[in-house]
């Protein structure tokens, strides 16, 4: 079962529990046994989540699949891809990023191949908010797209991805757009892989207009490296005082210009899931703790509603 929580970023203070308006699982049933990697998005209408599901994670039957919320319940998941290929072989799918830039059409990021080290690219769009889906288009070669978390859309519209690769040591890189996907450039990485091992990075927009990326690592906490040209340039990277449990985790930047981790608090395990605040990226404050069962609660997807309320996956 996949599950959605609905926070009041009005309300994420320093105690756990009060910013938590609302948890639904967003199916139930499906016609896979297992998924993993949600991401989510709202549309002009809807919110749209999807993920990986199959047998297991790695096989060859794994797609993507969606599901939408424009009521008050979650549409019955459907399968949105696949890796079939044209020679007839098929491959398994793996973390899908959904994004909706300004005024164009949805998109749908994701990763095909055999395992991590040796998956390509992907991209889908939609005309009609997540309802319907183009043909797959492989990106070029050495571009993988955002690879776990969102991207953010600059000013002028280029679209920054924050992605990273497994086959020579963890590293972060970046790759941007100017036209929603035709053309790329990669910059990057920011670490050697050996020093500090890192990957799947989540953006920050700073109030001094610099960026923030906060990445999953191998060292036991989460590594960061700023930007101070719009993801042109990068610092050297640092790890935080923030545990990490070698862990996917997301952020977003929210309209009153805070920011939002979601993260495992766990330098051990995939438990609990807490969010912090920051004001200023530097100093983060414990906000809200949303599991601390035993098990496994991990790989989030964080976005901010138009209507100011937080929602996770």
């Amino acid at each position: 079962m996949s599950m959605a929580t609905l926070l009041s970023a009005a309300l994420v203070g320093g105690s756990p529990g009060p910013g938590v308006v609302k948890t639904e699982f967003i199916f139930e049933k499906a016609p896979f046994a297992q998924c993993h990697a949600s991401t989510i998005v709202e549309t002009s209408g809807a919110l749209v989540a999807a993920w990986f599901g199959g047998t297991r994670e790695g096989q060859s039957d794994v797609g993507i699949w969606t599901s939408r919320r424009d009521g008050a319940t979650w549409s019955a998941p459907v399968e949105a891809a696949n890796g079939s290929q044209a020679d007839g072989s098929r491959y398994p799918c793996w973390n899908p990023v959904l994004f909706q830039p300004r005024q164009d059409a949805l998109l749908l990021f994701y990763k095909v191949g055999p395992s991590p080290d040796r998956w390509w690219g992907v991209l889908k769009t939609s005309e009609d908010g997540g309802r319907t889906w183009s043909s797959a288009r492989r990106l070029p070669e050495g571009m993988l797209g955002p690879i776990k978390n969102k991207p953010v859309q600059l000013a002028d519209g280029t679209l920054l991805c924050p992605s990273s690769s497994e086959h020579d040591g963890w590293r972060v890189h970046f790759e941007r757009t100017v036209d929603l996907g035709k053309s790329w450039e990669r910059t990057g990485p920011l670490n050697d892989g050996r020093r500090i091992g890192a990957i799947q990075p989540a953006l920050l927009n700073l109030e001094d207009g610099s960026l923030l990326a906060l990445s999953r690592s191998r060292q036991g906490a989460i590594a960061e490296s700023r930007s101070p040209d719009g993801g042109k340039t990068w610092g050297p990277m640092t790890l935080t005082a923030l545990p990490n449990p070698n862990s996917g985790l997301d952020a977003v930047t929210l309209a009153d210009r805070r920011h939002l981790l979601v993260y495992n608090h766990s330098t051990s395990g995939r438990t609990p899931l807490n969010v912090a605040v920051s004001s200023d990226g530097m100093t983060w404050r414990a906000a809200v703790t949303l599991e601390d069962q035993p098990g496994e609660y991990s790989y989030p997807a964080v976005i901010q509603a138009r209507d100011g309320t937080v929602h996770l996956t």
